[in-house]
């Protein structure tokens, strides 16, 4: 592995680059805050961030920590009201990119964020559901960013939260929901996306740090790769900077001052 950078900061960054100037973003707390924010940051000073708390345009001075997080109101372009942000934004169909979290992912990119184990005898109990079916639901497209491992890429999810690629083909289509689904899953071992037809989830990108048999391994079914699978670029020395400059906001704001 290279020293000069941990897996997880060339998946934040890897994320970021997905994000481009004028992209609408519907963003997600954890690792979507950070890359969203990161793209903010370095190539994409006019992406519009979107909260589910009721900010649109946000520029937050610090890294959020929820969206309850009282920098992102700060600066924002304006502040609506959260059945406005779901109704007239999301559903409305003016929410590009939505980027998500999850804790398990399947093959056709269903995600789970409510249990670990049966949901009457949970091992874990989640965060839940939150705003990410409806996001899934009706924005154009899905970003997922998330840890790939067996207990995360799992041939069956323990709970389905939110909807992505259903039973794969055209079955999504076949429910009547608006957006296309997930488009592209980052991990800390490459990038995914799904095939066209099948809606498969196939390893089409793989990290400077990890090798395809490592993919493999961390992956509870039969990973497929595609033929022209790339390395990506390394992170560049200003991208890090901007990423660990962008973390240490975070530490170096007190919880207090930020309900």
């Amino acid at each position: 592995m290279n020293a000069s950078y941990a897996p997880g900061e060339m998946m934040t960054i890897a994320a970021s680059r997905l994000l481009k100037n004028g992209d609408v973003c519907f963003v997600g707390i954890g690792r979507p805050n950070a890359a969203a924010n990161l793209a903010r940051l370095t190539h994409a000073p006019e992406i519009v961030l979107v909260y589910e708390s009721g900010a649109i345009g946000a520029k937050p001075a610090t890294l959020p920590i929820s969206i309850g997080d009282d920098v992102i109101a700060e600066r924002a372009q304006t502040i609506v009201s959260i059945p406005e942000i779901f109704t007239y934004w999301l559903q409305g169909g003016r929410i590009g990119i939505g980027f998500l979290g999850a804790a398990q992912i399947d093959r056709f990119a269903n995600i789970n964020t409510t249990v670990i184990g049966s949901y009457a005898r949970p091992q874990s109990r989640l965060p839940g559901a939150g705003g990410a079916p409806e996001i899934a639901t009706h924005a154009r497209e899905v970003f997922v960013i998330m840890d790939q491992s067996l207990r995360s890429f799992v041939k069956k999810l323990d709970f389905l939260t939110t909807v992505g690629h259903l039973d794969g083909g055209d079955s999504r289509a076949r429910t009547g929901a608006r957006g296309a689904g997930p488009s592209v899953v980052i991990t800390q071992l490459g990038v995914l996306r799904p095939d066209p037809a099948s809606k498969e989830l196939v390893l089409t990108q793989i990290h400077p740090t990890a090798s395809v048999e490592d993919a493999r391994a961390a992956t509870g079914w039969e990973l497929r790769v595609a033929d022209d699978c790339r390395t990506t670029e390394p992170p560049t020395p200003d991208e890090l900077a901007a990423l660990r400059a962008l973390n240490a906001s975070r530490a170096a704001t007190p919880r207090s001052s930020r309900l």
